[in-house]
């Protein structure tokens, strides 16, 4: 199998996780705390969705797409 794939769909599930996890139970997310403790409750949760979420759920897209041909 295609590495680009392996990856791209590691990266889609990685992101789809921290946002199930955010809402259902974000005690388990460690560096959300974290964050919002060093940039405040909101910037730090904006910090944590652009590069534990979307980042990883965009790049997981992206490489999918590549590594089937698109």
């Amino acid at each position: 199998m295609n590495p680009t794939v392996i990856f791209g769909v590691f990266a889609l599930l990685f992101g789809l996780y921290t946002a199930v996890i955010r809402f259902s139970n974000p005690e388990k997310l460690g560096k959300l705390a974290a964050m919002q403790k060093a940039f405040g409750k909101e910037v730090g949760t904006g910090v944590h969705i652009i590069a534990y979420t979307v980042v990883p759920i965009v790049v997981g897209c992206v490489l999918l797409f590549r590594g089937l041909g698109g």
